[in-house]
């Protein structure tokens, strides 16, 4: 009992330090990349590199003064940054990283707690946020505050039904939902990994996590030109700067569950021995690497989109969010389900690299009907009529 609350209390402490860090890290890269798509130098004068901007911008919003509107619900307006902020962190405490840490007094799990209801948990947790924000455009009795945080709501509502959706065909697939399980799951070949099988559900997923995330081209409780800064327009300081530290720590728990679900958590592919006993030092270290490499390389499609596409009308937004998001997820999920009951009941098929590779055709096939029509603004081109000639 004590080494098990001695080494949960040390991966409390570095995986949240690491998680901090990184987020401050994640603004200057975000930062950096956008000036490399736009052909400018970006942040390069705090330290080498411009490596310490992140500390440099920290210090100043300490350091700045903290205002409170006259008007404001005081508690409301000093409480949603933490709200939006502490969620954010907290989905993270499941999500498994390594395989486990051989110690003398025991295998150590690379998980902060390895929940047997880890997924319901996320789903839980990660529909919180969305409260800080509403709060906070709220409290500070600001019109555009207001609709920022409406705007937010409204769209939780939109696309937390088809995220949710989208996962119960992992969760069919896997047929656990303890994350461990899922990642053991995919860990058979490449193939296997669910983003093959499960290839619209991924889009979806990751669909619904740029919205829940409020990132372009979602960010419209923000929208500068419409809302001049939405729901933190009337914060300063380190509570304006609380909302930002959230945003990108959802970003890394999104990436960090689409990894899991999706491509195989820490599974290194094309390799077999990663996922078995005995566990040791070097399969953590390489596990953790391979992890790490895919989460970033999802941080780095955040970033991508960002500074790529433009914002979508809010009419769009509902459009998308209604019209394809809920009604696709709740097709996929009854064409996925059958499928997966007539290959394993009728066909007699056990899941390995043949299943996988099975489902991958038949979403194929779903894909490219819907994506022809997709493509076309059919579905997504909002509420204004085409003018007649």
């Amino acid at each position: 009992m004590t080494f098990f609350l001695v080494s949960s209390v040390i991966k409390i402490v570095v995986v949240f330090t690491v998680i901090m860090v990184g987020v401050a890290l994640l603004t200057l890269a975000e930062r950096r990349i956008c000036a490399w798509m736009q052909d400018r130098l970006g942040p390069n004068r705090v330290g080498p590199q411009g490596l310490l901007q992140p500390a440099a911008d920290g210090l100043k919003n300490l350091f700045k003064e903290e205002t409170l509107p006259a008007q404001a619900d005081r508690a409301l307006f000093l409480l949603a940054p933490a709200m939006s902020f502490v969620p954010a962190l907290l989905t993270f405490a499941v999500i498994p990283f390594a395989t486990p840490l051989p110690t003398p007094w025991g295998d150590v799990e690379m998980v902060v707690t390895n929940l047997p209801v880890g997924f319901l948990y996320i789903l839980a947790f990660g529909s919180l946020g969305v409260y800080g924000i509403v709060l906070a455009g709220w409290s500070s009795n600001n019109k555009y505050s207001l609709l920022g945080g409406m705007r937010a709501s409204a769209q939780m509502i939109s696309y937390e039904i088809a995220m949710g959706m989208s996962t119960v065909a992992v969760l069919l697939l896997a047929g656990n939902v303890t994350l461990t399980e899922v990642i053991a799951r995919q860990s058979a070949s490449l193939f296997t990994w669910n983003v093959f099988p499960l290839s619209l559900a991924f889009f979806i997923f990751v669909v619904a996590a740029f919205a829940e995330t409020n990132r372009l081209p979602f960010d419209l409780p923000e929208a500068e030109g419409e809302l001049v800064a939405g729901y933190h327009t009337e914060y300063s300081a380190m509570k304006f700067s609380m909302f930002y530290i959230a945003e990108y720590a959802n970003m890394v728990t999104a990436s960090a569950l689409m990894t899991t679900l999706f491509f195989g958590g820490w599974d290194i592919p094309f390799t077999t021995w990663d996922n078995v006993p005995p566990w040791t030092l070097l399969k953590t270290m390489l596990t953790l690497a391979t992890f790490s490499v895919k989460v970033v390389c999802f941080l780095f499609l955040y970033i991508w989109v960002r500074w790529t596409l433009p914002r979508f009308r809010y009419d769009q937004l509902m459009a998308l969010g209604w019209r394809v998001m809920l009604p696709l997820a709740l097709s996929y999920v009854t064409v996925i389900a059958t499928a997966i009951w007539y290959l394993h009941a009728r066909l007699g098929w056990s899941y390995d690299t043949r299943f996988a590779l099975a489902l991958f055709g038949l979403n194929v096939l779903l894909a490219i009907p819907l994506f022809f029509v997709l493509d076309r603004g059919h579905l997504v081109a909002g509420s204004v009529a085409e003018e007649g000639t």
